[in-house]
């Protein structure tokens, strides 16, 4: 794989957690994972992304890290962590990691020396300690979790925390965190690990002269990611991906300057309804803003945080936005998985990298039934048993089977698998021809020749169809309207997301085409 692998590499989310478990205790784990790793050489992916597999209190699925140079007991250790990113080397898999450079987790040593030393120490200085209002907090800052983004301790003093009180905001003004953090990604660069994952990106700098929350998108920020930039440059191959969401584009593109970040996650296509202008919008700005700084662009239909696809697109409403999930929206599910497949292989055809999440291959739909007593998710708990949280995409994976677990571990799984995924499993769909996952690894394999980093060239069409061809001919044709339409001049049929009505391709069909 080239140098700059990661411009055009179909890169396959791996909630650890709920990928596989392979020790019969219900959480997936490197066990489980090492020995999937088959089924994603298989499906035809170039990269894996795992989410924290670090030691934590789990107060927030692991993005509360207690040691960021170790392995969370329940997934495994250190030494299988390395042999899992050997064996994926060897299966020409490349590994990306999360780091999480925000907040750690309260039980983290820094934190735990900070609460003991009292304040105006040193060890207070890393993190956000300050002094109340009385027995008000600091400011009246909320949590993007829900409630107070301040916490007491016994003292007095109180400390931010943007997202859970078991999660404390880092002082990036301070050098030791720097420091820190550039030692962490040397350690696992060391390792072999050949990306990392930077969780809430755009969030690390704080301004607190503001009357309203101010911590998203300062200047600041773009110094700590040159910091960040020259220590992966002291190693080969190596790539940054950020989380930035932020609305505006130009702002975005400020992250992915040739200092700054390789890449990161586009989640303005990701948030797009399932509407001809509105996509065609989003990729045309997600390109422009990209060329200039000569960075690829990305595609992610769903990840650890939003609303499965097949679910998504069956809905009157076929957007996503974090402040209302839709939990409750009725949805259509023939018609979502129709429409998620459509999108599958529009996502796959678009110049730039492909970001999968587990099961979005499966089709697997978001479980809205959990019982409130099993959900895990602090966005549940946080907002008062509001607002149901993310556990709905993050059920564990149907292997094989009829019942649950389905292969997916000999325990009761961490989260309760739908009775009925019998038929959505990795076993019965792999040798259907029709189904989710014969789509994707088709599509996978086609898209490493015909795909990947590149340019598009949109073509003439009638309105609500989107068109294109990419730079190894294939044309690229979405019918977003409620009726067959003709298909464009071509050569040949590559990959249909459902089937042609003779000449005709349906309505919420995306087809691949040659042209020579």
């Amino acid at each position: 794989m080239s140098e700059t692998w990661w411009r055009g590499a179909a890169i396959y989310q791996v909630y650890l957690r709920s990928f596989a478990d392979g020790n019969g205790d219900g959480i997936g784990d490197l066990a489980g994972l090492r020995a999937r790793l088959p089924y994603l050489s298989d499906l035809g992916v170039d990269a894996i992304w795992l989410n924290p597999w670090y030691p934590s209190p789990m107060a927030d699925g692991g993005y509360d890290v207690a040691d960021y140079r170790n392995i969370e007991p329940l997934f495994g250790t250190l030494a299988e962590a390395e042999a899992f990113i050997s064996e994926a080397h060897a299966a020409g898999i490349k590994t990306i990691i999360d780091v999480v450079p925000n907040h750690g987790s309260d039980q983290q040593e820094w934190f735990v020396q900070a609460v003991a030393a009292g304040p105006g120490s040193p060890e207070r200085e890393r993190f956000w300690f300050a002094d109340g209002r009385g027995d008000q907090p600091p400011n009246d800052w909320m949590s993007i979790f829900g409630g107070p983004a301040w916490t007491r301790v016994p003292d007095g003093q109180w400390y931010l925390h943007l997202f859970a009180p078991e999660q404390p905001d880092f002082n990036w003004s301070n050098p030791d965190v720097a420091e820190e953090f550039h030692d962490v990604l040397r350690f696992w660069f060391d390792r072999g690990v050949d990306g990392i994952r930077i969780d809430s990106a755009a969030v690390l700098i704080k301004d607190f002269t503001s009357v309203v929350e101010s911590y998203t998108d300062h200047d600041g920020v773009h110094d700590i990611y040159r910091g960040w930039r020259r220590v992966a440059d002291e190693y080969e191959n190596r790539m940054l991906v950020g989380e930035v969401w932020l609305p505006d584009q130009e702002r975005f593109a400020l992250y992915l300057r040739p200092d700054e970040l390789h890449t990161a996650f586009n989640f303005d296509f990701l948030s797009c309804p399932w509407e001809p202008m509105a996509l065609r919008k989003s990729i045309d700005t997600t390109l422009a803003t990209h060329l200039p700084v000569n960075a690829p662009a990305t595609w992610v239909l769903s990840n650890h945080d939003v609303t499965r696809p097949v679910t998504k697109y069956g809905r009157p409403d076929t957007s996503f936005d974090h402040a209302d999930r839709k939990h409750g929206m009725p949805s259509d599910p023939v018609l979502g998985v129709r429409r998620a497949r459509a999108a599958a292989l529009l996502a796959m055809a678009l110049p730039g990298s492909m970001y999968i999440y587990q099961g979005e291959e499966l089709g697997l739909p978001e479980v809205e039934d959990i019982p409130g007593e099993l959900r895990q998710d602090p966005i549940w708990t946080r907002s008062g048993h509001t607002d149901p949280g993310r556990d709905g995409c993050r059920v564990p994976l149907p292997w094989s089977g009829t019942e649950a677990p389905f292969g997916y571990s000999t325990g009761t799984p961490w989260l309760p698998m739908p009775a009925d995924w019998d038929t959505l499993t990795a076993e019965s769909q792999s040798t259907d021809p029709g189904s989710m996952l014969t789509l994707y690894r088709t599509a996978l394999h086609i898209r490493r020749t015909e795909g990947g980093d590149g340019t598009l060239r949109w073509l003439d069409t009638p309105e609500g169809i989107l068109a294109f061809t990419r730079d190894s001919g294939l044309i690229c044709v979405v019918n977003l309207t409620s009726a067959p339409v003709p298909l464009p001049p071509h050569t040949g049929v590559m990959l249909t997301s459902g089937p042609l009505d003779g000449d005709l391709l349906p309505s919420d069909t995306t087809a691949w085409l040659r042209t020579s």
